[in-house]
């Protein structure tokens, strides 16, 4: 991390690293998820369109304000966030997400994976962040909280299919 930042921070300079290399990480996915979501979103067909569709709008808004919540923890700290397209493509760690039409169970099961990755992702950071900013990982706890609610709600969707 750049340390000539215009925005210091309260932490270390290996704290801040370790920390600000996890926002990051963690802001590129929560911004590909949204688009994974609005993607989904457009192109979901099947006789549970409309259920899926507007859970989609949910998982996509969840997205966005994590995503917000993230970038300014980053900044916070002297870590400029970057949400660009190019940066979300090149380090998003998301499996990515088919085109196309694609039926409303397929969606549901699409979107089960991307949560189990991200979820895996997100807890391996807050161990990492547990010795460099607590309030960092107190962040990531709150966000896995609701990943694992949106797979949850994602997932029971697929009992006795």
């Amino acid at each position: 991390m750049s340390s000539n930042s215009p925005i210091t921070s309260t932490l270390g300079d290996s704290e801040r690293d370790v920390t600000g290399r996890a926002l990051r990480a963690t802001l590129l996915e929560l911004v590909d998820l949204s688009l994974i979501g609005k993607q989904a979103h457009w192109n979901v067909v099947g006789p549970f369109f409309r259920s899926v569709h507007l859970q989609l709008d949910d998982l996509v808004s969840m997205a966005r304000k994590y995503s917000d919540k993230v970038a300014e923890r980053a900044a916070a700290l002297g870590v400029s966030p970057d949400g660009r397209a190019k940066s979300v493509a090149e380090g998003s760690g998301l499996p990515s997400y088919p085109d196309g039409w694609r039926q409303d169970a397929d969606v549901v099961r699409d979107v089960v994976g991307i949560l189990d990755e991200l979820v895996h992702r997100v807890r391996a950071r807050i161990d990492e962040t547990d010795k460099t900013d607590q309030v960092t990982q107190d962040l990531l706890i709150a966000l896995t909280d609701k990943l694992e609610e949106a797979r949850w709600m994602w997932q029971a969707q697929l009992a006795g299919r």
